[in-house]
């Protein structure tokens, strides 16, 4: 595994881990507690150096599991975690990055953690009542204590990442990115580059829709996210089936699988980029691994992009109360 760097020197494995699935978003986990221990420890046997996770995961429950799972190996590797939600009754109903608030997290993540600093602290969502440059200021303030090394922001948009930027250097910005969601490329990526950013996707397989292995025929439980999702719908999967199809044609020609193309087309685009897949299984950690290693042609990476530009996506990617929470 090669290592990448984000913004202000931030070295991490050119592959991290998304870790949410363990703990929530996609049905019930067949593995328990012991297993998932397994695979981020895995993960760290295989040079992955950078975890991902939330306070809202769970919630908290996300948190804690990597706190147990990384103590031993802590010195190897960069948890990344996140603020920035209201939660009441176990969920997050809301916003809130009030600066009192801010640190009540952190000093609630350190001891899930089991650690003495945040490699990344990430505002998980723009919180429109609080002035970006109080948040930014107040991370800035848990850097001075040495309870945060690097600031990251998540779905934020290019006005208030220069904004933040300003008050305190970015490391990176985690948004959705992938073949199939391509929203940031116009006016968000030439920020990051400007600012020297990095960028950390999350979804870079289409939540699973882009390993071609959900069809239009796929039954997702009902506490998958993937129901509240537009695009999801039988009938939209339905009308995007023919980005896989080339997805899967490129694998074939490169025998590799189509989860690995998907990756490998992500990869390419910058080398300050560092997609999160998440996964709960050994064997798929190791298929994601293997796209560090596939270079695509320059014809495939053509075919690719005008497949996915032409042939466009049905269905918005986040229902409508969670699309107003981006780009902010």
């Amino acid at each position: 595994m090669h290592t990448r760097t984000l913004g202000q020197g931030l070295e991490v494995s050119a592959l991290g881990l998304g870790c949410m699935g363990m703990s929530e978003g996609y049905g019930p986990n067949p593995g328990g507690r012991k297993d998932m221990i397994g695979v981020l420890r895995g993960a760290v046997e295989r040079a992955v150096t950078l975890f991902d996770t939330a306070e809202v995961y769970g919630p908290y429950l996300n948190e804690e599991l990597l706190g147990e799972a990384l103590e031993p190996v802590r010195d190897q590797v960069v948890i990344a975690t996140k603020f920035g939600w209201d939660i009441q009754g176990g969920q997050g109903i809301g916003v809130n990055s009030r600066p009192e608030q801010i640190r009540r997290v952190a000093e609630a993540s350190l001891r899930r953690l089991r650690t003495e600093r945040i490699d990344l602290f990430y505002q998980h969502r723009v919180d429109p009542a609080v002035p970006i440059e109080d948040v930014a200021g107040t991370v800035a303030e848990l850097a001075a204590e040495g309870k945060v090394a690097h600031f990251g922001l998540s779905e934020a948009g290019a006005g208030t990442i220069r904004r933040a930027h300003a008050v305190h250097p970015v490391t990176a910005l985690q948004s959705e990115y992938s073949l199939w969601t391509r929203g940031i490329e116009s006016e968000i990526l030439p920020t990051l580059d400007e600012l020297g950013i990095g960028l950390v996707p999350f979804s870079p397989l289409g939540r699973g829709f882009l390993t071609g292995a959900v069809g239009t025929t796929t039954e997702f439980a009902p506490d998958d996210i993937r129901t509240t999702i537009p695009r999801f719908t039988a009938e939209n999967r339905a009308a995007n089936e023919a980005l896989v199809d080339l997805v899967r044609r490129v694998a074939e020609t490169q025998g590799a699988t189509p989860a690995q193309v998907a990756l490998a087309w992500l990869l390419g685009r910058r080398p300050s980029l560092v997609p999160i897949p998440g996964t709960r299984r050994l064997e798929r950690l190791d298929e994601n691994i293997g796209a560090t290693r596939l270079e695509l042609s320059a014809a495939d990476t053509e075919a690719l992009d005008g497949a996915a530009t032409r042939l466009g996506v049905a269905g918005a990617r986040y229902d409508d109360a969670m699309q107003k929470m981006t780009r902010l």
